[in-house]
């Protein structure tokens, strides 16, 4: 990433890349010339490396756009956080705060992170229990019995569950959803307990059965 700063230091252009032509002081510098540049001449030309901002987690944050300053040969971007994303859910509203609704007339819901981390946790478990409908099939056309220990495995599935809908429900604040999406390590760097959000019960004794 790159910055054109004027002569009285004020930044005037951010470029991910070059584009294809740029105008400085009156000569025109076509992208393939600027890419060969070295770093001196580039900066002799008053365009200045910048040094990135690390970027939120847009999954819980909503971000300002960046601002950027010269620092030294440098340009440093910075971005802040405008607000932290809802974790309720809540109704949706026009510019003039009027309820908007569907066209059954039922309203429209702006569904916070709770909301969202339920929806994913009830298709996970979905996901993980489908590979087993033949054998409910089966037993509903020919009273074929289900294998015990798939129907100990898909209840600990429909255990599991509940526990992560729980615990999402019970996150106090954002802090405690984000810990409930967060793996924990050990000193080594290997995973010691994997978030709450994404611990389901192992098929390694059913994977036979799965179709």
């Amino acid at each position: 990433m790159w910055a054109l700063v004027d002569n009285s230091n004020k930044i005037t252009n951010v470029y991910g890349e070059f584009p294809s032509r740029i105008t400085i002081n009156n000569r025109n510098y076509d992208k393939a010339e600027l890419n060969a540049m070295s770093d001196s001449e580039k900066l002799a030309i008053k365009i200045y490396p910048v040094t990135a901002a690390a970027e939120l987690d847009n999954k819980y944050y909503i971000s300002n756009n960046p601002t950027y300053a010269v620092d030294g040969n440098k340009v440093v971007e910075t971005i802040t956080k405008a607000a932290d994303k809802k974790l309720a859910d809540e109704d949706a509203k026009d510019e003039k705060g009027n309820q908007l609704l569907h066209d059954d007339g039922s309203k429209v819901i702006n569904y916070g992170l709770k909301t969202n981390a339920k929806n994913k946790a009830t298709s996970d478990a979905d996901g993980l229990l489908k590979d087993f409908d033949w054998l409910i099939q089966r037993k509903v056309t020919a009273d074929t019995a289900i294998p015990s220990d798939v129907l100990t495995y898909m209840a600990a599935i429909r255990t599991d569950h509940k526990a992560i809908c729980d615990a999402i429900d019970g996150a106090s604040d954002l802090d405690a959803f984000i810990a409930l999406h967060t793996d924990t390590y050990k000193g080594d760097g290997t995973i010691d307990v994997v978030a709450r959000v994404n611990r389901w019960t192992s098929d390694a004794n059913v994977k036979q059965h799965r179709r």
